[in-house]
């Protein structure tokens, strides 16, 4: 039986993906899932036996309505394609459910408003579930680089998300099931996102697709896609995402006194260790034939059960949840901000794939 410090989870949605947040849960102090939905019951009830959900203690429904309406159930972690998002994220704040949403959270800055306003009239958290912004080392660079001043200012991003999918996949990927952005909301969101962080959340004042980068499918749908990105009068970002290539999640930030780079950014190399490697005041020794540093590697240590990427997620998430049901605090605004800000710049990539890679000003 939960006690009032834990936070009891429903799922929408009973995606093969949804098992690492059922390990995540499972492996913390202060949350439990209680129940589960899937429109398809028998879908439901193998997810539940494939994860050891036990139905003494994990209700399994056949619809989201009826989870909705399970008084039980605290907050809710939606997992359903893009195109659904956001009908029933709204529905589960109007039910008073706080709500961890996969990214992207919503079809187009339009939806993500009525999220977030559902979500602010009713008093309940948002937060997407973006897991690399809660590790240890985005914190760690955060402090050591940004704060500290050893990156100086922030001149140029580069940041990738590519992940290949089968050929014979890429012919079924319609809008209906990946929304009208394709590859740029599922994969552009963490670049994207990658970029806004490293400027603190400013946004851009331009934003231009790349034309030789944009590749689509029979239907139309966007599997490919580079932009770029400009952020005043002196940074830039270049952005990548594609169903087309290999692995890869580059992100590297020069400023006007260091540099930081991963490879590793969305999902480290392995759970229980991450690293990133930095420079400052580097230039070149005498007769250009070396360096005078090589960059330092920093790692940090995340070995402890609750220490992964989405554990912190979670635990940040719980943490807002209990305040505001113990009437101690409100919701957190800085998370719906930043989903709604990356939202918006994904929106003005897609924009200007429409018109032919012309430039969109923000």
């Amino acid at each position: 039986m939960a006690d009032n410090n834990t936070v009891r989870f429903g799922l929408l949605g009973c995606i093969r993906f949804a098992s690492k947040f059922v390990r995540t849960v499972t492996q913390s102090s202060n949350a439990v899932i209680i129940a589960i939905s899937d429109p398809s019951l028998e879908t439901a009830n193998t997810f539940a036996a494939a994860n050891n959900l036990s139905p003494e203690t994990v209700t399994v429904y056949g619809s989201y309505e009826e989870l909705l309406d399970d008084p039980r159930v605290d907050a809710v972690y939606l997992t359903m394609p893009v195109t659904q998002r956001g009908n029933w994220a709204v529905k589960a704040a109007e039910k008073k459910k706080h709500l961890l949403v996969e990214k992207p959270p919503a079809q187009d800055a339009a939806e993500i408003d009525r999220i977030v306003e559902a979500c602010v009239s009713n008093g309940v958290q948002f937060m997407d579930g973006t897991i690399w912004l809660h590790h240890q080392r985005t914190v760690k660079i955060r402090e050591t680089m940004f704060d500290s001043g050893l990156l100086g200012d922030v001149r140029h991003i580069y940041s990738t998300m590519t992940t290949p999918i089968p050929e014979q996949v890429l012919e079924r990927l319609t809008k209906d099931a990946m929304g009208l952005a394709g590859a740029i909301g599922e994969l552009g969101w963490y670049p994207i996102g990658a970029a806004l962080w490293a400027m603190s959340y400013q946004m851009p004042i331009s934003v231009m697709a790349l034309p030789s980068s944009v590749a689509t499918n029979s239907v139309g749908t966007i599997l490919s896609c580079s932009a770029s990105l400009q952020f005043g009068s002196t940074a830039t970002a270049i952005v990548h995402c594609s169903f087309l290539s290999q692995l890869s999640t580059d992100l590297a930030i020069s400023g006007s006194k260091g540099s930081i780079q991963m490879n590793d950014y969305v999902i480290p190399y392995k759970e229980d260790i991450a690293w990133f490697k930095y420079t400052s005041g580097a230039k070149f020794v005498d007769m250009h034939i070396g360096w005078n540093m090589i960059p330092e590697k920093v790692t940090v240590d995340c070995s402890g059960a609750e220490e992964s990427q989405e554990a912190m997620m979670l635990r940040a998430f719980t943490r807002l949840v209990q305040g505001i049901n113990r009437g101690e605090s409100e919701a957190d605004r800085r998370w719906p901000e930043i989903s709604q800000k990356t939202q918006l710049v994904v929106d003005a990539v897609k924009k200007s794939v429409d018109i032919g890679c012309q430039i969109v000003y923000l």
